[in-house]
């Protein structure tokens, strides 16, 4: 291998990597395998495949193209190099409008493309779920089609000329009329004339096998289209030249709603002769909630397009007039369009959990049946499952009668694989008896390959080898794929991972306490490698940041398999002490993104938390760990001193703040922040007003607004209590018996009843570096001092968005056996949440005015934002909030080392979105790392929701005459 790598060095200019990293973040793709490369080549142009070509050639070593890793056969996956085109040969290199292509490489991201064509009203037909990270490259490889291929056809319908190197070194543009054919075949095609145009089943989707038939002369010897969905056995594609579709000016979406999905099958071959662009079809158990639905159990998501909205409207509802539905919804507007979309397209992760929550694999994911046949065919399906005990989810392109699938096969077990195989046997006889194709979009891969002469017999399996023997007759390319396949029951991706499971810290609800189990979730549809977030969307900032698999959330957990896979065969050998899996985690921010925004809930900020609180164990931490870890700790200290001023003078002193940074491992760009000179507690001490009667509520004072930002919690109160709600801050002692009055004030001779004093605190800093022994015991000690206001129904409200999701979520899964855990979770409110519970009659006051912003990336991966929408749109602030994580995230964007990505992730979407706002608009950021990083890379002061309502109340008595100065 040091020889392979040595000569890779010396003829690519691309990257060379070999070392662990670089070699587990390629060991699988979206599919159940697992094969351990050698190295990775990420080659600049086709020299440098050329180049990669010949020295494998020379060393027998064979190599696999990658685009975005999203197959889902295990096509994307190989024991010798692989060839990463998404770093460098990612570009749209020309587009003609007038002509109606484009130009592309292997590794563009399919949304790039969009991009390129729409100002000309154009697109790329094809659009698997996948567009927001599939590659141009991979989706030519294994002829992917997506939602519209009922109005635009397949991949191969849209691709002209493909220009191509060979294993042995030949460069061919490969297009009609034999062009680019590689000696031999068309001597082969030739000679094979009537099995060709016989042995090839007649449906829109049929993906599986070489495109041999694309080559019969009434086909025009399309060697181009032939070439589509060969999965990188034939050659290497370097440059594609692709046709281009007229994109409707206007869209209308159907959503009909039926009984069942056996309806939804019957009912959609017979919406075609309507020519609709999608007819995708699911069910409910894919649906977390149908409530923005029509009435039913299944769905037609049926869209349609025309010149003007009313045209397209009037298409859409001619559909659910020949519709034979139970209900049926018609959207035009594009907002909702993509929100229903969305449910659609998640699919592919949301069906990797069955309701239950237990796992559910590809494998069967993609099989495609002559439409007509789709709802006799999802009836034999179904009984198939329920033969063999097992479950699954179909939903898919109902109008091509192409079904994805996950199925709750056991992996794990010699049994289970058993079973996997022998379900897989019959299924492939079941699509061959309906005249379909194993494969409907996503290629054959391992996971069908072995199966092809189920479908198309030994005969024709056998000329299949024959193409493949001229293309590349060392086999060079991609071996074990669609012919002299590896069987399907080896390579599993779960084989090398232990069984029992691992000691851990959180533990893991919703994966049975197992940390494997956790780390399993990923099944690597990359949701996490899209380039842009839209909406109000979180996840990754980090991969948008940098651009890095290895800095994705599916690149982490490809890491944290190959240390849980460990001496068994995994690339990561030294377990928890892994510099690799830490300097991967180095740049997650924990900003939870993943946690909702992933289609199956991987949560990385836990893992990592998980990960450095075994990485530290018995070892010397980075300094940012001891003095933003322990913030709350200093910050106590600080106030107990009454040194606020003092620190903030000798903050104020460059030299002497550069000493502090240093020491602390504080990143030198970063401005320390100023620590209130009053703490929010002692400001609530001093107050002689007291608010409203009644049962009281908790105002959670957290660290941040206790000493970085008292005038929120100052700001909240007033909000509070003008809506009627009696404010009381948690109690400082522990004690005997329930608190009285402020929740604070001890009714009998308190020396009797005293156990101690602390502050409330939910240990979020020493959760984000790792510290867990330290958030449980600060943890504890909290839940000892709230154990009297838990003996009733208080409600808790906390201001700062990470602290609030910390008590919601790290609370329980920190302490699982302590019940009080759960209890003090579930009291938990946000600001807006209290407002719209606990004083569901009051009005805040009318401000008119437009908001900027970003919606803290905690608040929209645990807690929600809606009852926040809800107020802000009460008080007349409008306008929607930018999603991204704002850079800061806590400790992350002080850390020394982050500032660069920390400010990367700003300009992602917050600062673009500040800086383009009216000048009348409010600047809402709820966090106080939101309001820092504002602050101190724009110069803009946010604001949380509290102190924008408070200043308007105070405008509103003043006006009246009303309140004090």
């Amino acid at each position: 291998m040091t020889d392979l790598e040595a000569d890779l060095r010396k003829v690519v200019r691309g990257e060379v990597g070999f070392d662990v990293t670089s070699r587990a973040l390629v060991t699988m793709d979206a599919s159940n395998y697992r094969r351990v490369p050698l190295g990775v080549v990420a080659p600049r142009d086709a020299d440098d495949v050329a180049a990669v070509l010949e020295v494998c050639r020379t060393h027998g070593v064979p190599v696999v193209p990658r685009g975005g890793g999203t197959s889902i056969a295990g096509q994307a996956t190989g024991t010798g190099v692989v060839l990463d085109f998404t770093r460098h040969m990612n570009r749209v290199l020309a587009l003609d409008a007038e002509a109606r292509t484009a130009v592309v490489q292997p590794g563009l991201v399919l949304d790039r493309l969009q991009d390129a064509a729409a100002p000309h009203g154009m697109r790329f037909g094809p659009d698997p779920s996948t567009h927001s990270r599939c590659t141009l490259g991979g989706m030519i490889g294994n002829n992917s089609c997506g939602s519209h291929s009922v109005a635009w056809g397949t991949t191969a319908d849209s691709v002209a000329e493909l220009d191509v190197v060979t294993a042995r070194g030949q460069r061919l543009r490969l297009g009609q009329g034999w062009s680019g054919a590689p000696t031999g075949l068309r001597e082969l095609v030739d000679g094979e004339l009537a099995r060709l145009r016989t042995g090839f089943p007649e449906l829109p989707r049929r993906i599986s096998g070489y495109a041999l038939d694309a080559l019969l002369p009434e086909h025009r010897a399309d060697v181009a289209r032939s070439f589509c969905g060969s999965e990188g056995t034939l050659g290497v594609l370097t440059e594609a030249v692709v046709r281009l579709v007229e994109a409707p000016r206007a869209r209308a979406l159907a959503v009909l709603g039926y009984a069942d999905e056996g309806a939804a099958a019957e009912a959609a071959a017979g919406l075609l002769v309507h020519r609709p662009l999608t007819v995708e079809g699911m069910a409910a158990d894919l649906v977390p909630s149908a409530a923005a639905l029509p009435r039913g159990d299944a769905w037609l998501f049926v869209e349609t397009g025309g010149s003007s909205d009313g045209e397209a409207r009037a298409r859409a509802e001619e559909i659910v007039r020949a519709a034979d539905v139970l209900d049926a919804l018609v959207v035009t507007d594009p907002a909702g369009q993509r929100a229903l979309w969305r449910i659609r397209e998640d699919a592919s992760g949301t069906a990797t959990r069955m309701p239950d929550g237990s796992e559910a694999w590809p494998g069967w994911e993609d099989c495609a049946v002559p439409p007509q046949r789709l709802g006799a065919y999802l009836r034999d399906f179904r009984g198939l499952l329920v033969s063999h005990g097992l479950r699954g989810t179909p939903y898919g392109h109902f109008g091509d009668g192409c079904i994805h699938v996950r199925i709750d096969f056991d992996l794990l077990t010699g049994p289970g694989i058993a079973r996997f195989r022998r379900f897989s046997e019959e299924l492939a006889d079941l699509v061959a008896a309906h005249g379909g194709s194993l494969s409907g979009e996503h290629g054959d891969g391992q996971a069908r390959a072995e199966l092809l002469p189920r479908m198309y017999g030994e005969e024709m399996v056998a000329l299949f080898e024959r193409a493949k023997g001229i293309w590349d007759p060392d086999d060079l390319l991609n071996p074990g794929m669609l012919v002299r396949p590896a069987p399907l029951d080896t390579n599993l991706r779960f084989s090398v991972l232990p069984r029992e499971p691992v000691e851990v810290a959180f533990g893991y609800p919703a994966d049975g306490g197992d940390f494997t189990a956790a780390v399993r979730r990923c099944v690597g549809v990359a949701k996490c490698r899209t380039t842009s977030a839209t909406g109000s969307a979180v996840m990754c900032p980090s991969f948008r940041a940098t651009g890095e698999e290895e800095h994705s959330t599916r690149g982490r957990a490809r890491l944290l398999h190959e240390m849980l896979a460990g001496e068994a065969g995994g690339l990561v050998t030294d377990g928890w002490r892994s510099e690799e899996v830490r300097e991967a985690l180095d740049l997650c921010l924990s900003c939870k993104g993943c946690r909702s925004d992933c289609p199956v809930g991987v949560d990385m900020a836990t893992y990592k938390a998980e990960f450095l609180h075994h990485h530290y164990a018995g070892r010397r931490r980075p300094a940012a760990h001891h003095s933003m870890g322990r913030l709350p700790m200093w910050l106590r200290w600080v106030d107990r001193m009454r040194a606020a001023a003092v620190v903030n003078a000798l903050a104020s002193v460059r030299p002497l703040a550069s000493v502090a940074k240093r020491l602390g491992g504080i990143a030198p760009e970063r401005r320390i922040p100023k620590v209130a000179t009053e703490t929010f507690s002692r400001w609530w001490d001093r107050r002689k007003a007291r608010g409203p009667g009644g049962d009281p509520i908790i105002l959670w004072p957290d660290t941040f607004t206790e000493h970085l930002s008292p005038s929120v919690g100052q700001a909240a109160v007033r909000v509070l209590e003008a809506a009627g709600l009696r404010v009381v801050l948690p109690p400082t002692v522990h004690l005997e018996k329930a608190p009285v009055g402020d929740g604070r004030t001890v009714a009998l001779d308190p020396v009797s009843l005293l156990r101690g004093r602390g502050r409330v605190c939910c240990g979020l800093t020493y959760v984000s570096t790792g510290q867990l022994d330290r958030a449980r015991t600060v943890l504890r000690r909290t839940l000892d001092l709230m154990a009297p206001v838990l003996e009733t129904s208080t409600p808790v409200v906390v201001l700062e968005p990470s602290c609030a999701a910390a008590l919601r979520t790290d609370l329980s899964e920190l302490l699982h056996d302590d019940p009080r855990a759960a209890r003090l979770a579930s009291r938990v409110r946000t600001f807006a949440e209290a407002l719209e519970q606990l004083a569901p009659g009051w009005r805040p006051p009318a401000l008119d005015q437009p908001v900027v912003g970003q919606t803290h990336c905690h608040q929209h991966a645990v807690l929600g934002d809606l009852a926040d929408r809800r107020l802000r749109e009460a008080a007349g602030l409008t306008g929607d909030l930018a999603g991204g994580c704002c850079g800061l995230a806590g400790n992350f964007g002080f850390e020394k080392g982050h500032f660069e990505v920390s400010r990367a992730c700003a300009e992602d979407q917050l600062l673009p979105s500040v800086r383009q706002a009216p000048e009348d608009a409010v600047v809402l950021a709820d966090g106080f790392s939101c309001r820092t990083q504002l602050e101190q890379l724009a110069g803009v002061r946010g604001r949380h929701l509290a102190e924008v309502l408070a200043e308007a109340l105070r405008r509103g008595e003043h006006a009246s005459g009303v309140g004090g100065p």
